[in-house]
């Protein structure tokens, strides 16, 4: 049975709303229950720097924790390719059979596009 985590940073920080937002997530789309890792979008947004911060619920079914080392990552729209990055988040473990929410910044010298307009996908290679 999957079961959903926070990492402690966003344990001590989220807001009721994002929590409960994120729970109905978690309810709806960890029955799918394949074996992989999938991200299920939350929300997207642009800082102040002109970065991208893609927030993603992180659905690990597999038996295997899952990390973030060396793991490129693509941020699309509509098809169209808007960011790419390389990440390694020493802190993101997904248990196995558990969901985690993480937000992925991408730097903005990885951006190919420099605006966004929501509801796009990420994708990540998985590591061989």
């Amino acid at each position: 049975m999957q079961s959903l985590q926070f990492e402690a940073s966003w344990e001590k920080a989220i807001a009721i709303n994002d929590r409960k937002l994120i729970t109905d997530i978690f309810q709806v789309s960890s029955k799918i229950g394949e074996e992989s890792i999938q991200l299920v979008p939350i929300w997207e947004a642009m800082n102040y720097k002109g970065e991208v911060l893609i927030t993603v619920l992180i659905h690990n079914f597999t038996d295997t924790p899952h990390t973030f080392r060396h793991q490129k990552l693509t941020y699309q729209e509509n098809e169209t390719v808007v960011a790419e990055h390389i990440f390694t988040i020493p802190q993101v473990v997904i248990k196995p059979r558990n969901s985690m929410p993480w937000t992925f910044i991408f730097p903005i010298e990885s951006l190919l596009l420099k605006k966004i307009h929501g509801n796009g996908k990420l994708e990540c290679k998985l590591n061989d």
